[in-house]
């Protein structure tokens, strides 16, 4: 029964041996490109901090509300403020490198096929995330504007906290970024064979109800702002059923 028992446990270790050898290669990569993407997120989020200023100041500059002071609230919220800034810049930069980096580990078990897809998908994701952050800061300085015409009828004065200002500015905006990007992630999940056309038109009202309820909790909170929020975001998932629904069509008429 010793000889048995020990003859089963040098199985076991060898066995486990040969699955370390065997993975030892993908930990070995993976280890390297958290080593890399650490690196770049630290160089990033240092530049970001340092570059503070001249970022605050554009900001500022194309936000000229009248009857708003943009005030700080403590002596170091400028400091909070530079590094909301540098961690925000890190992962605006790391997230496309990120994505590559997971694209070359999967790439040998990919069709032909769905490397063209993936491979299409991340600079056209890259634009649609700009197109929703700039349309989230545009969509936001007329809200803010609005809100502050409406102060100053009432006469009350707008001392705005310039951490809180800008924080709800990109936050939001970036946001509205990863959302403009869904339609991208959807298109791809098609492809796969994941989700089908059929299936989000049937769940077409709960897709619309889920984005004002999503819209809705983000800042500002008026009325104006959601429909101008919620409303391209519909569109795009509308844009996004028929585009893929038409191909559907093509690849059938061409088989």
């Amino acid at each position: 029964m010793e000889e048995i028992s020990l003859l089963c446990q040098n199985r076991f270790v060898e066995n486990f041996q040969k699955s370390i050898d065997k993975y030892s290669v993908y930990l070995e990569e993976l280890r390297s490109n958290i080593v890399f993407l650490t690196k770049i997120f630290v160089v990033v989020f240092i530049l970001g901090f340092l570059g503070t200023s001249p970022i605050i100041k554009f900001m500022l500059s194309r936000i000229q509300i009248e009857g708003v002071k943009i005030v700080t609230t403590s002596p170091f919220q400028l400091i909070d403020l530079a590094m909301s800034i540098g961690f925000f810049t890190a992962c605006v930069v790391i997230i496309p490198i990120f994505i590559f980096q997971l694209y070359s580990f999967i790439k040998p078990g990919l069709l032909k096929k769905e490397r063209t897809t993936f491979l299409l998908s991340l600079p056209m994701g890259i634009v649609m995330y700009l197109v929703g952050f700039l349309y989230g800061c545009g969509t936001l300085y007329y809200a803010v504007k609005f809100v502050a015409h409406i102060n100053v009828g009432l006469g009350v004065v707008n001392y705005w906290d310039i951490g809180l200002f800008i924080s709800q500015i990109v936050f939001t905006s970036s946001l509205l970024g990863i959302l403009f990007i869904l339609p991208l992630v959807v298109t791809f999940l098609i492809r796969m064979g994941i989700l089908s056309v059929a299936f989000l038109k049937s769940k077409r009202r709960h897709v619309i109800a889920g984005i004002f309820v999503l819209v809705s909790l983000l800042p500002p909170t008026d009325g104006l702002s959601l429909v101008l929020m919620a409303v391209p975001l519909i569109l795009i998932f509308e844009i996004t059923v028929l585009f893929n629904k038409t191909r559907k069509v093509q690849i059938l008429l061409e088989n």
